[in-house]
């Protein structure tokens, strides 16, 4: 599956200069929602990261909201597995859904839209983990990290794109005074 090709036809692949959640800015941005709004692609990337993890026995599957709570349902569906997510306390931790269920020794599937630095799905790996859940993977429609995000277990994409990615005080991008996007 060409994931890429479903970003730019969704209109999902932005070119610019935007903030990303990590603090870099960079000339690309991928809007996942675009994509994810259209029931038929979210179905078909969830089955093909789906089947990257068949093998693992996955109970669950976990994503952080708002963006992973669409990926973690088609990927689930996929496996046959639940779907949870974990959302942002006010001190910026992540904690899972008060009535969604993990029984200690679950299997867990981690998912996210796009990985740059894997801070977010971190997050939702410690509430699922402090809820007794087992970490088998983590799988994501498009590593952005260069290869630099490490979670002791299995990552694997969908795509991987080498965007450029600057701290704000190093970006070419303010320095030639482009507007900057908060996305």
């Amino acid at each position: 599956m060409d994931v890429l090709a479903l970003y730019r036809k969704t209109g999902a692949l932005l070119e610019g200069h935007f903030l990303l959640r990590s603090g870099l800015h960079s000339p690309l941005f991928l809007q996942s929602a675009a994509l994810l709004q259209h029931p038929i692609y979210a179905e078909a990337v969830g089955e093909a990261l789906g089947r990257l993890f068949e093998e693992e026995g996955v109970d669950f599957v976990v994503g952080p909201a708002i963006g992973g709570v669409v990926l973690s349902f088609v990927v689930a569906r996929a496996l046959g597995a639940r779907a949870l997510f974990a959302e942002k306390t006010p001190s910026g931790e992540m904690v899972l859904r008060k009535g969604l269920t993990v029984n200690p020794g679950d299997r867990f599937l981690a998912v996210e839209d796009v990985v740059t630095t894997g801070e977010s799905v971190r997050k939702a790996i410690r509430a699922a983990e402090a809820k007794g859940g087992v970490l088998v993977g983590v799988g994501a429609l498009v590593d952005r990290s260069g290869g630099k995000a490490a979670f002791g277990v299995p990552f694997k994409a969908l795509a991987s794109l080498e965007a450029p990615q600057y701290p704000p005080e190093a970006c070419p991008l303010c320095r030639a005074g482009m507007l900057l996007e908060e996305v």
